[in-house]
């Protein structure tokens, strides 16, 4: 605990920013809060997607980022958002269709306690016998894959939900087009920042276009104004029903492989091997879920919007999580700020995502590469290839009253492809060849 916040300085100039590393205060500030904004849009969704209270869930969120931060000894840099893994199960359980408060959201909260217990009993695991069988179970190939799929399966939400006419369609372009200027013609600091500045220009560029020359809907600041500055949300205790646990307990399957998926890119990106911390983030993570839905938030997850600014700005250091976990944890407690975030335009919003989501597929392919993964060999192809359309595809399973979604779907298909298809390899390995 003695050293766990400290971190080597890192004049700005440098290519890359390590784990354990962190820019002076001011520019970490910043950055921790671009990392604020990468994160809300899909935390703040699932929870509405959910009937959830989204300012719980962002309080939780911050929360959970920092329990993260503890356990892992901030050697993992990470942030936990609202997972979209909940989303299927949660409407199975409570019978949700989409709109207003979910009014059994307490027998969800119920299930996700139960799958955060098992996501930590699977860290403990790890924690004592090793993560070489978490290694075997997902290699390259699998983790890859399900990184890809998790990009590619959230690419309909910008698309299709976050542009509803003409015109906004028109601002996403504008907007991932500052997104790609700033990044290949900028440096210093604001290519560090490109995702925040790219924000605040496309949002002034939105206020032109909309406030002053009336082509769309107006930015409406009198939330700002209505909204307090403190303000406690409302917390909700869960219940415990035997049909509810069993069917979001095994959402902990998914988690595992995208929380597995997620550090290989990490690692991947930012040449920093994060096996070792397998058993250490699936505890934090699962902790986090426990605390969460405690008081009636969201299950969480590490999140692969912040792992594509990382990509983007190529600083890893864990100091912008302490730093956006405190920001957050400020923004679930203050009204105001809350509405001056929701006052960015939904269209801009989804520019930004398109941008953060494409980096997210990108990463998987990065693992491919940088493992040297063999797509000439059929197991490989059919191990990538079919969780692929099934996630962006959005596949869903049916069983009983359990549904895995797409995402889901993709990333069972993957772990049970490997097993299968590699037992095949294995026993052509071993068996002996008759003589002729």
């Amino acid at each position: 605990m003695r050293n766990l916040f400290k971190w080597t300085v890192k004049l700005d100039g440098g290519e890359v920013v390590a784990p354990n590393e962190r820019l002076p205060w001011s520019q970490t500030l910043l950055m921790g809060l671009q990392h604020v904004f990468a994160m809300f849009g899909a935390t703040v969704l699932a929870p509405l997607l959910m009937g959830f209270d989204p300012n719980v869930t962002v309080l939780m969120s911050g929360f959970g980022t920092l329990v993260f931060f503890v356990i892992t000894k901030g050697k993992v840099p990470s942030y936990l958002g609202s997972s979209f893994a909940f989303i299927g199960v949660t409407a199975a359980v409570t019978g949700y269709t989409g709109s207003g408060p979910n009014t059994h959201i307490d027998l969800a909260l119920g299930g996700i306690i139960v799958c955060g217990i098992l996501y930590i009993l699977a860290g403990l695991a790890v924690q004592a016998i090793g993560y070489q069988w978490i290694e075997k179970l997902t290699p390259p190939i699998v983790t890859g894959t399900v990184v890809a799929v998790i990009g590619l399966n959230l690419a309909a939400i910008p698309i299709k939900t976050m542009a509803a006419n003409h015109f906004d369609i028109w601002m996403q372009v504008i907007t991932f087009t500052c997104v790609a200027l700033i990044a290949v013609f900028t440096k210093g600091m604001i290519k560090r920042m490109l995702l925040l500045t790219s924000l605040i220009a496309s949002t002034a560029i939105y206020y032109v276009l909309t406030n002053l020359f009336g082509l769309s809907t107006p930015i409406d600041f009198s939330l700002i104004q209505q909204a307090a500055w403190f303000g406690l949300p409302t917390f909700t205790a869960p219940a415990f029903s035997s049909n509810a646990c069993l069917l979001i307990a095994p959402v902990v399957i998914i988690l595992i492989a995208e929380n597995v998926g997620h550090l290989k890119a990490i690692g991947s990106i930012s040449n920093s091997p994060m096996e070792k911390h397998f058993g250490r983030a699936f505890i934090g993570d699962g902790i986090a879920t426990v605390i969460s839905a405690g008081v009636g938030g969201t299950g969480v997850t590490t999140y692969a919007q912040n792992i594509g600014v990382m990509a983007a700005t190529k600083v890893y250091s864990t100091a912008l999580f302490v730093v956006a976990g405190l920001m957050a944890i400020l923004l679930g407690l203050s009204p105001k700020f809350g509405a001056l975030v929701q006052t960015i335009p939904t269209s801009v919003m989804g520019g930004m995502t398109i941008v953060v989501f494409g980096l997210i597929a990108v990463s998987g392919a990065k693992i491919w590469v940088e493992n040297n993964v063999d797509f000439s060999d059929n197991r490989n192809l059919m191990i990538a290839s079919i969780p692929l359309i099934l996630g962006t595809g959005q596949f869903t399973l049916h069983f009983g009253g359990f549904e895995l979604d797409g995402l889901g779907s993709a990333a069972f298909a993957a772990l049970l492809l490997n097993i299968i298809l590699n037992y095949k390899k294995k026993a052509d390995v071993t068996t002996p060849t008759r003589p002729q």
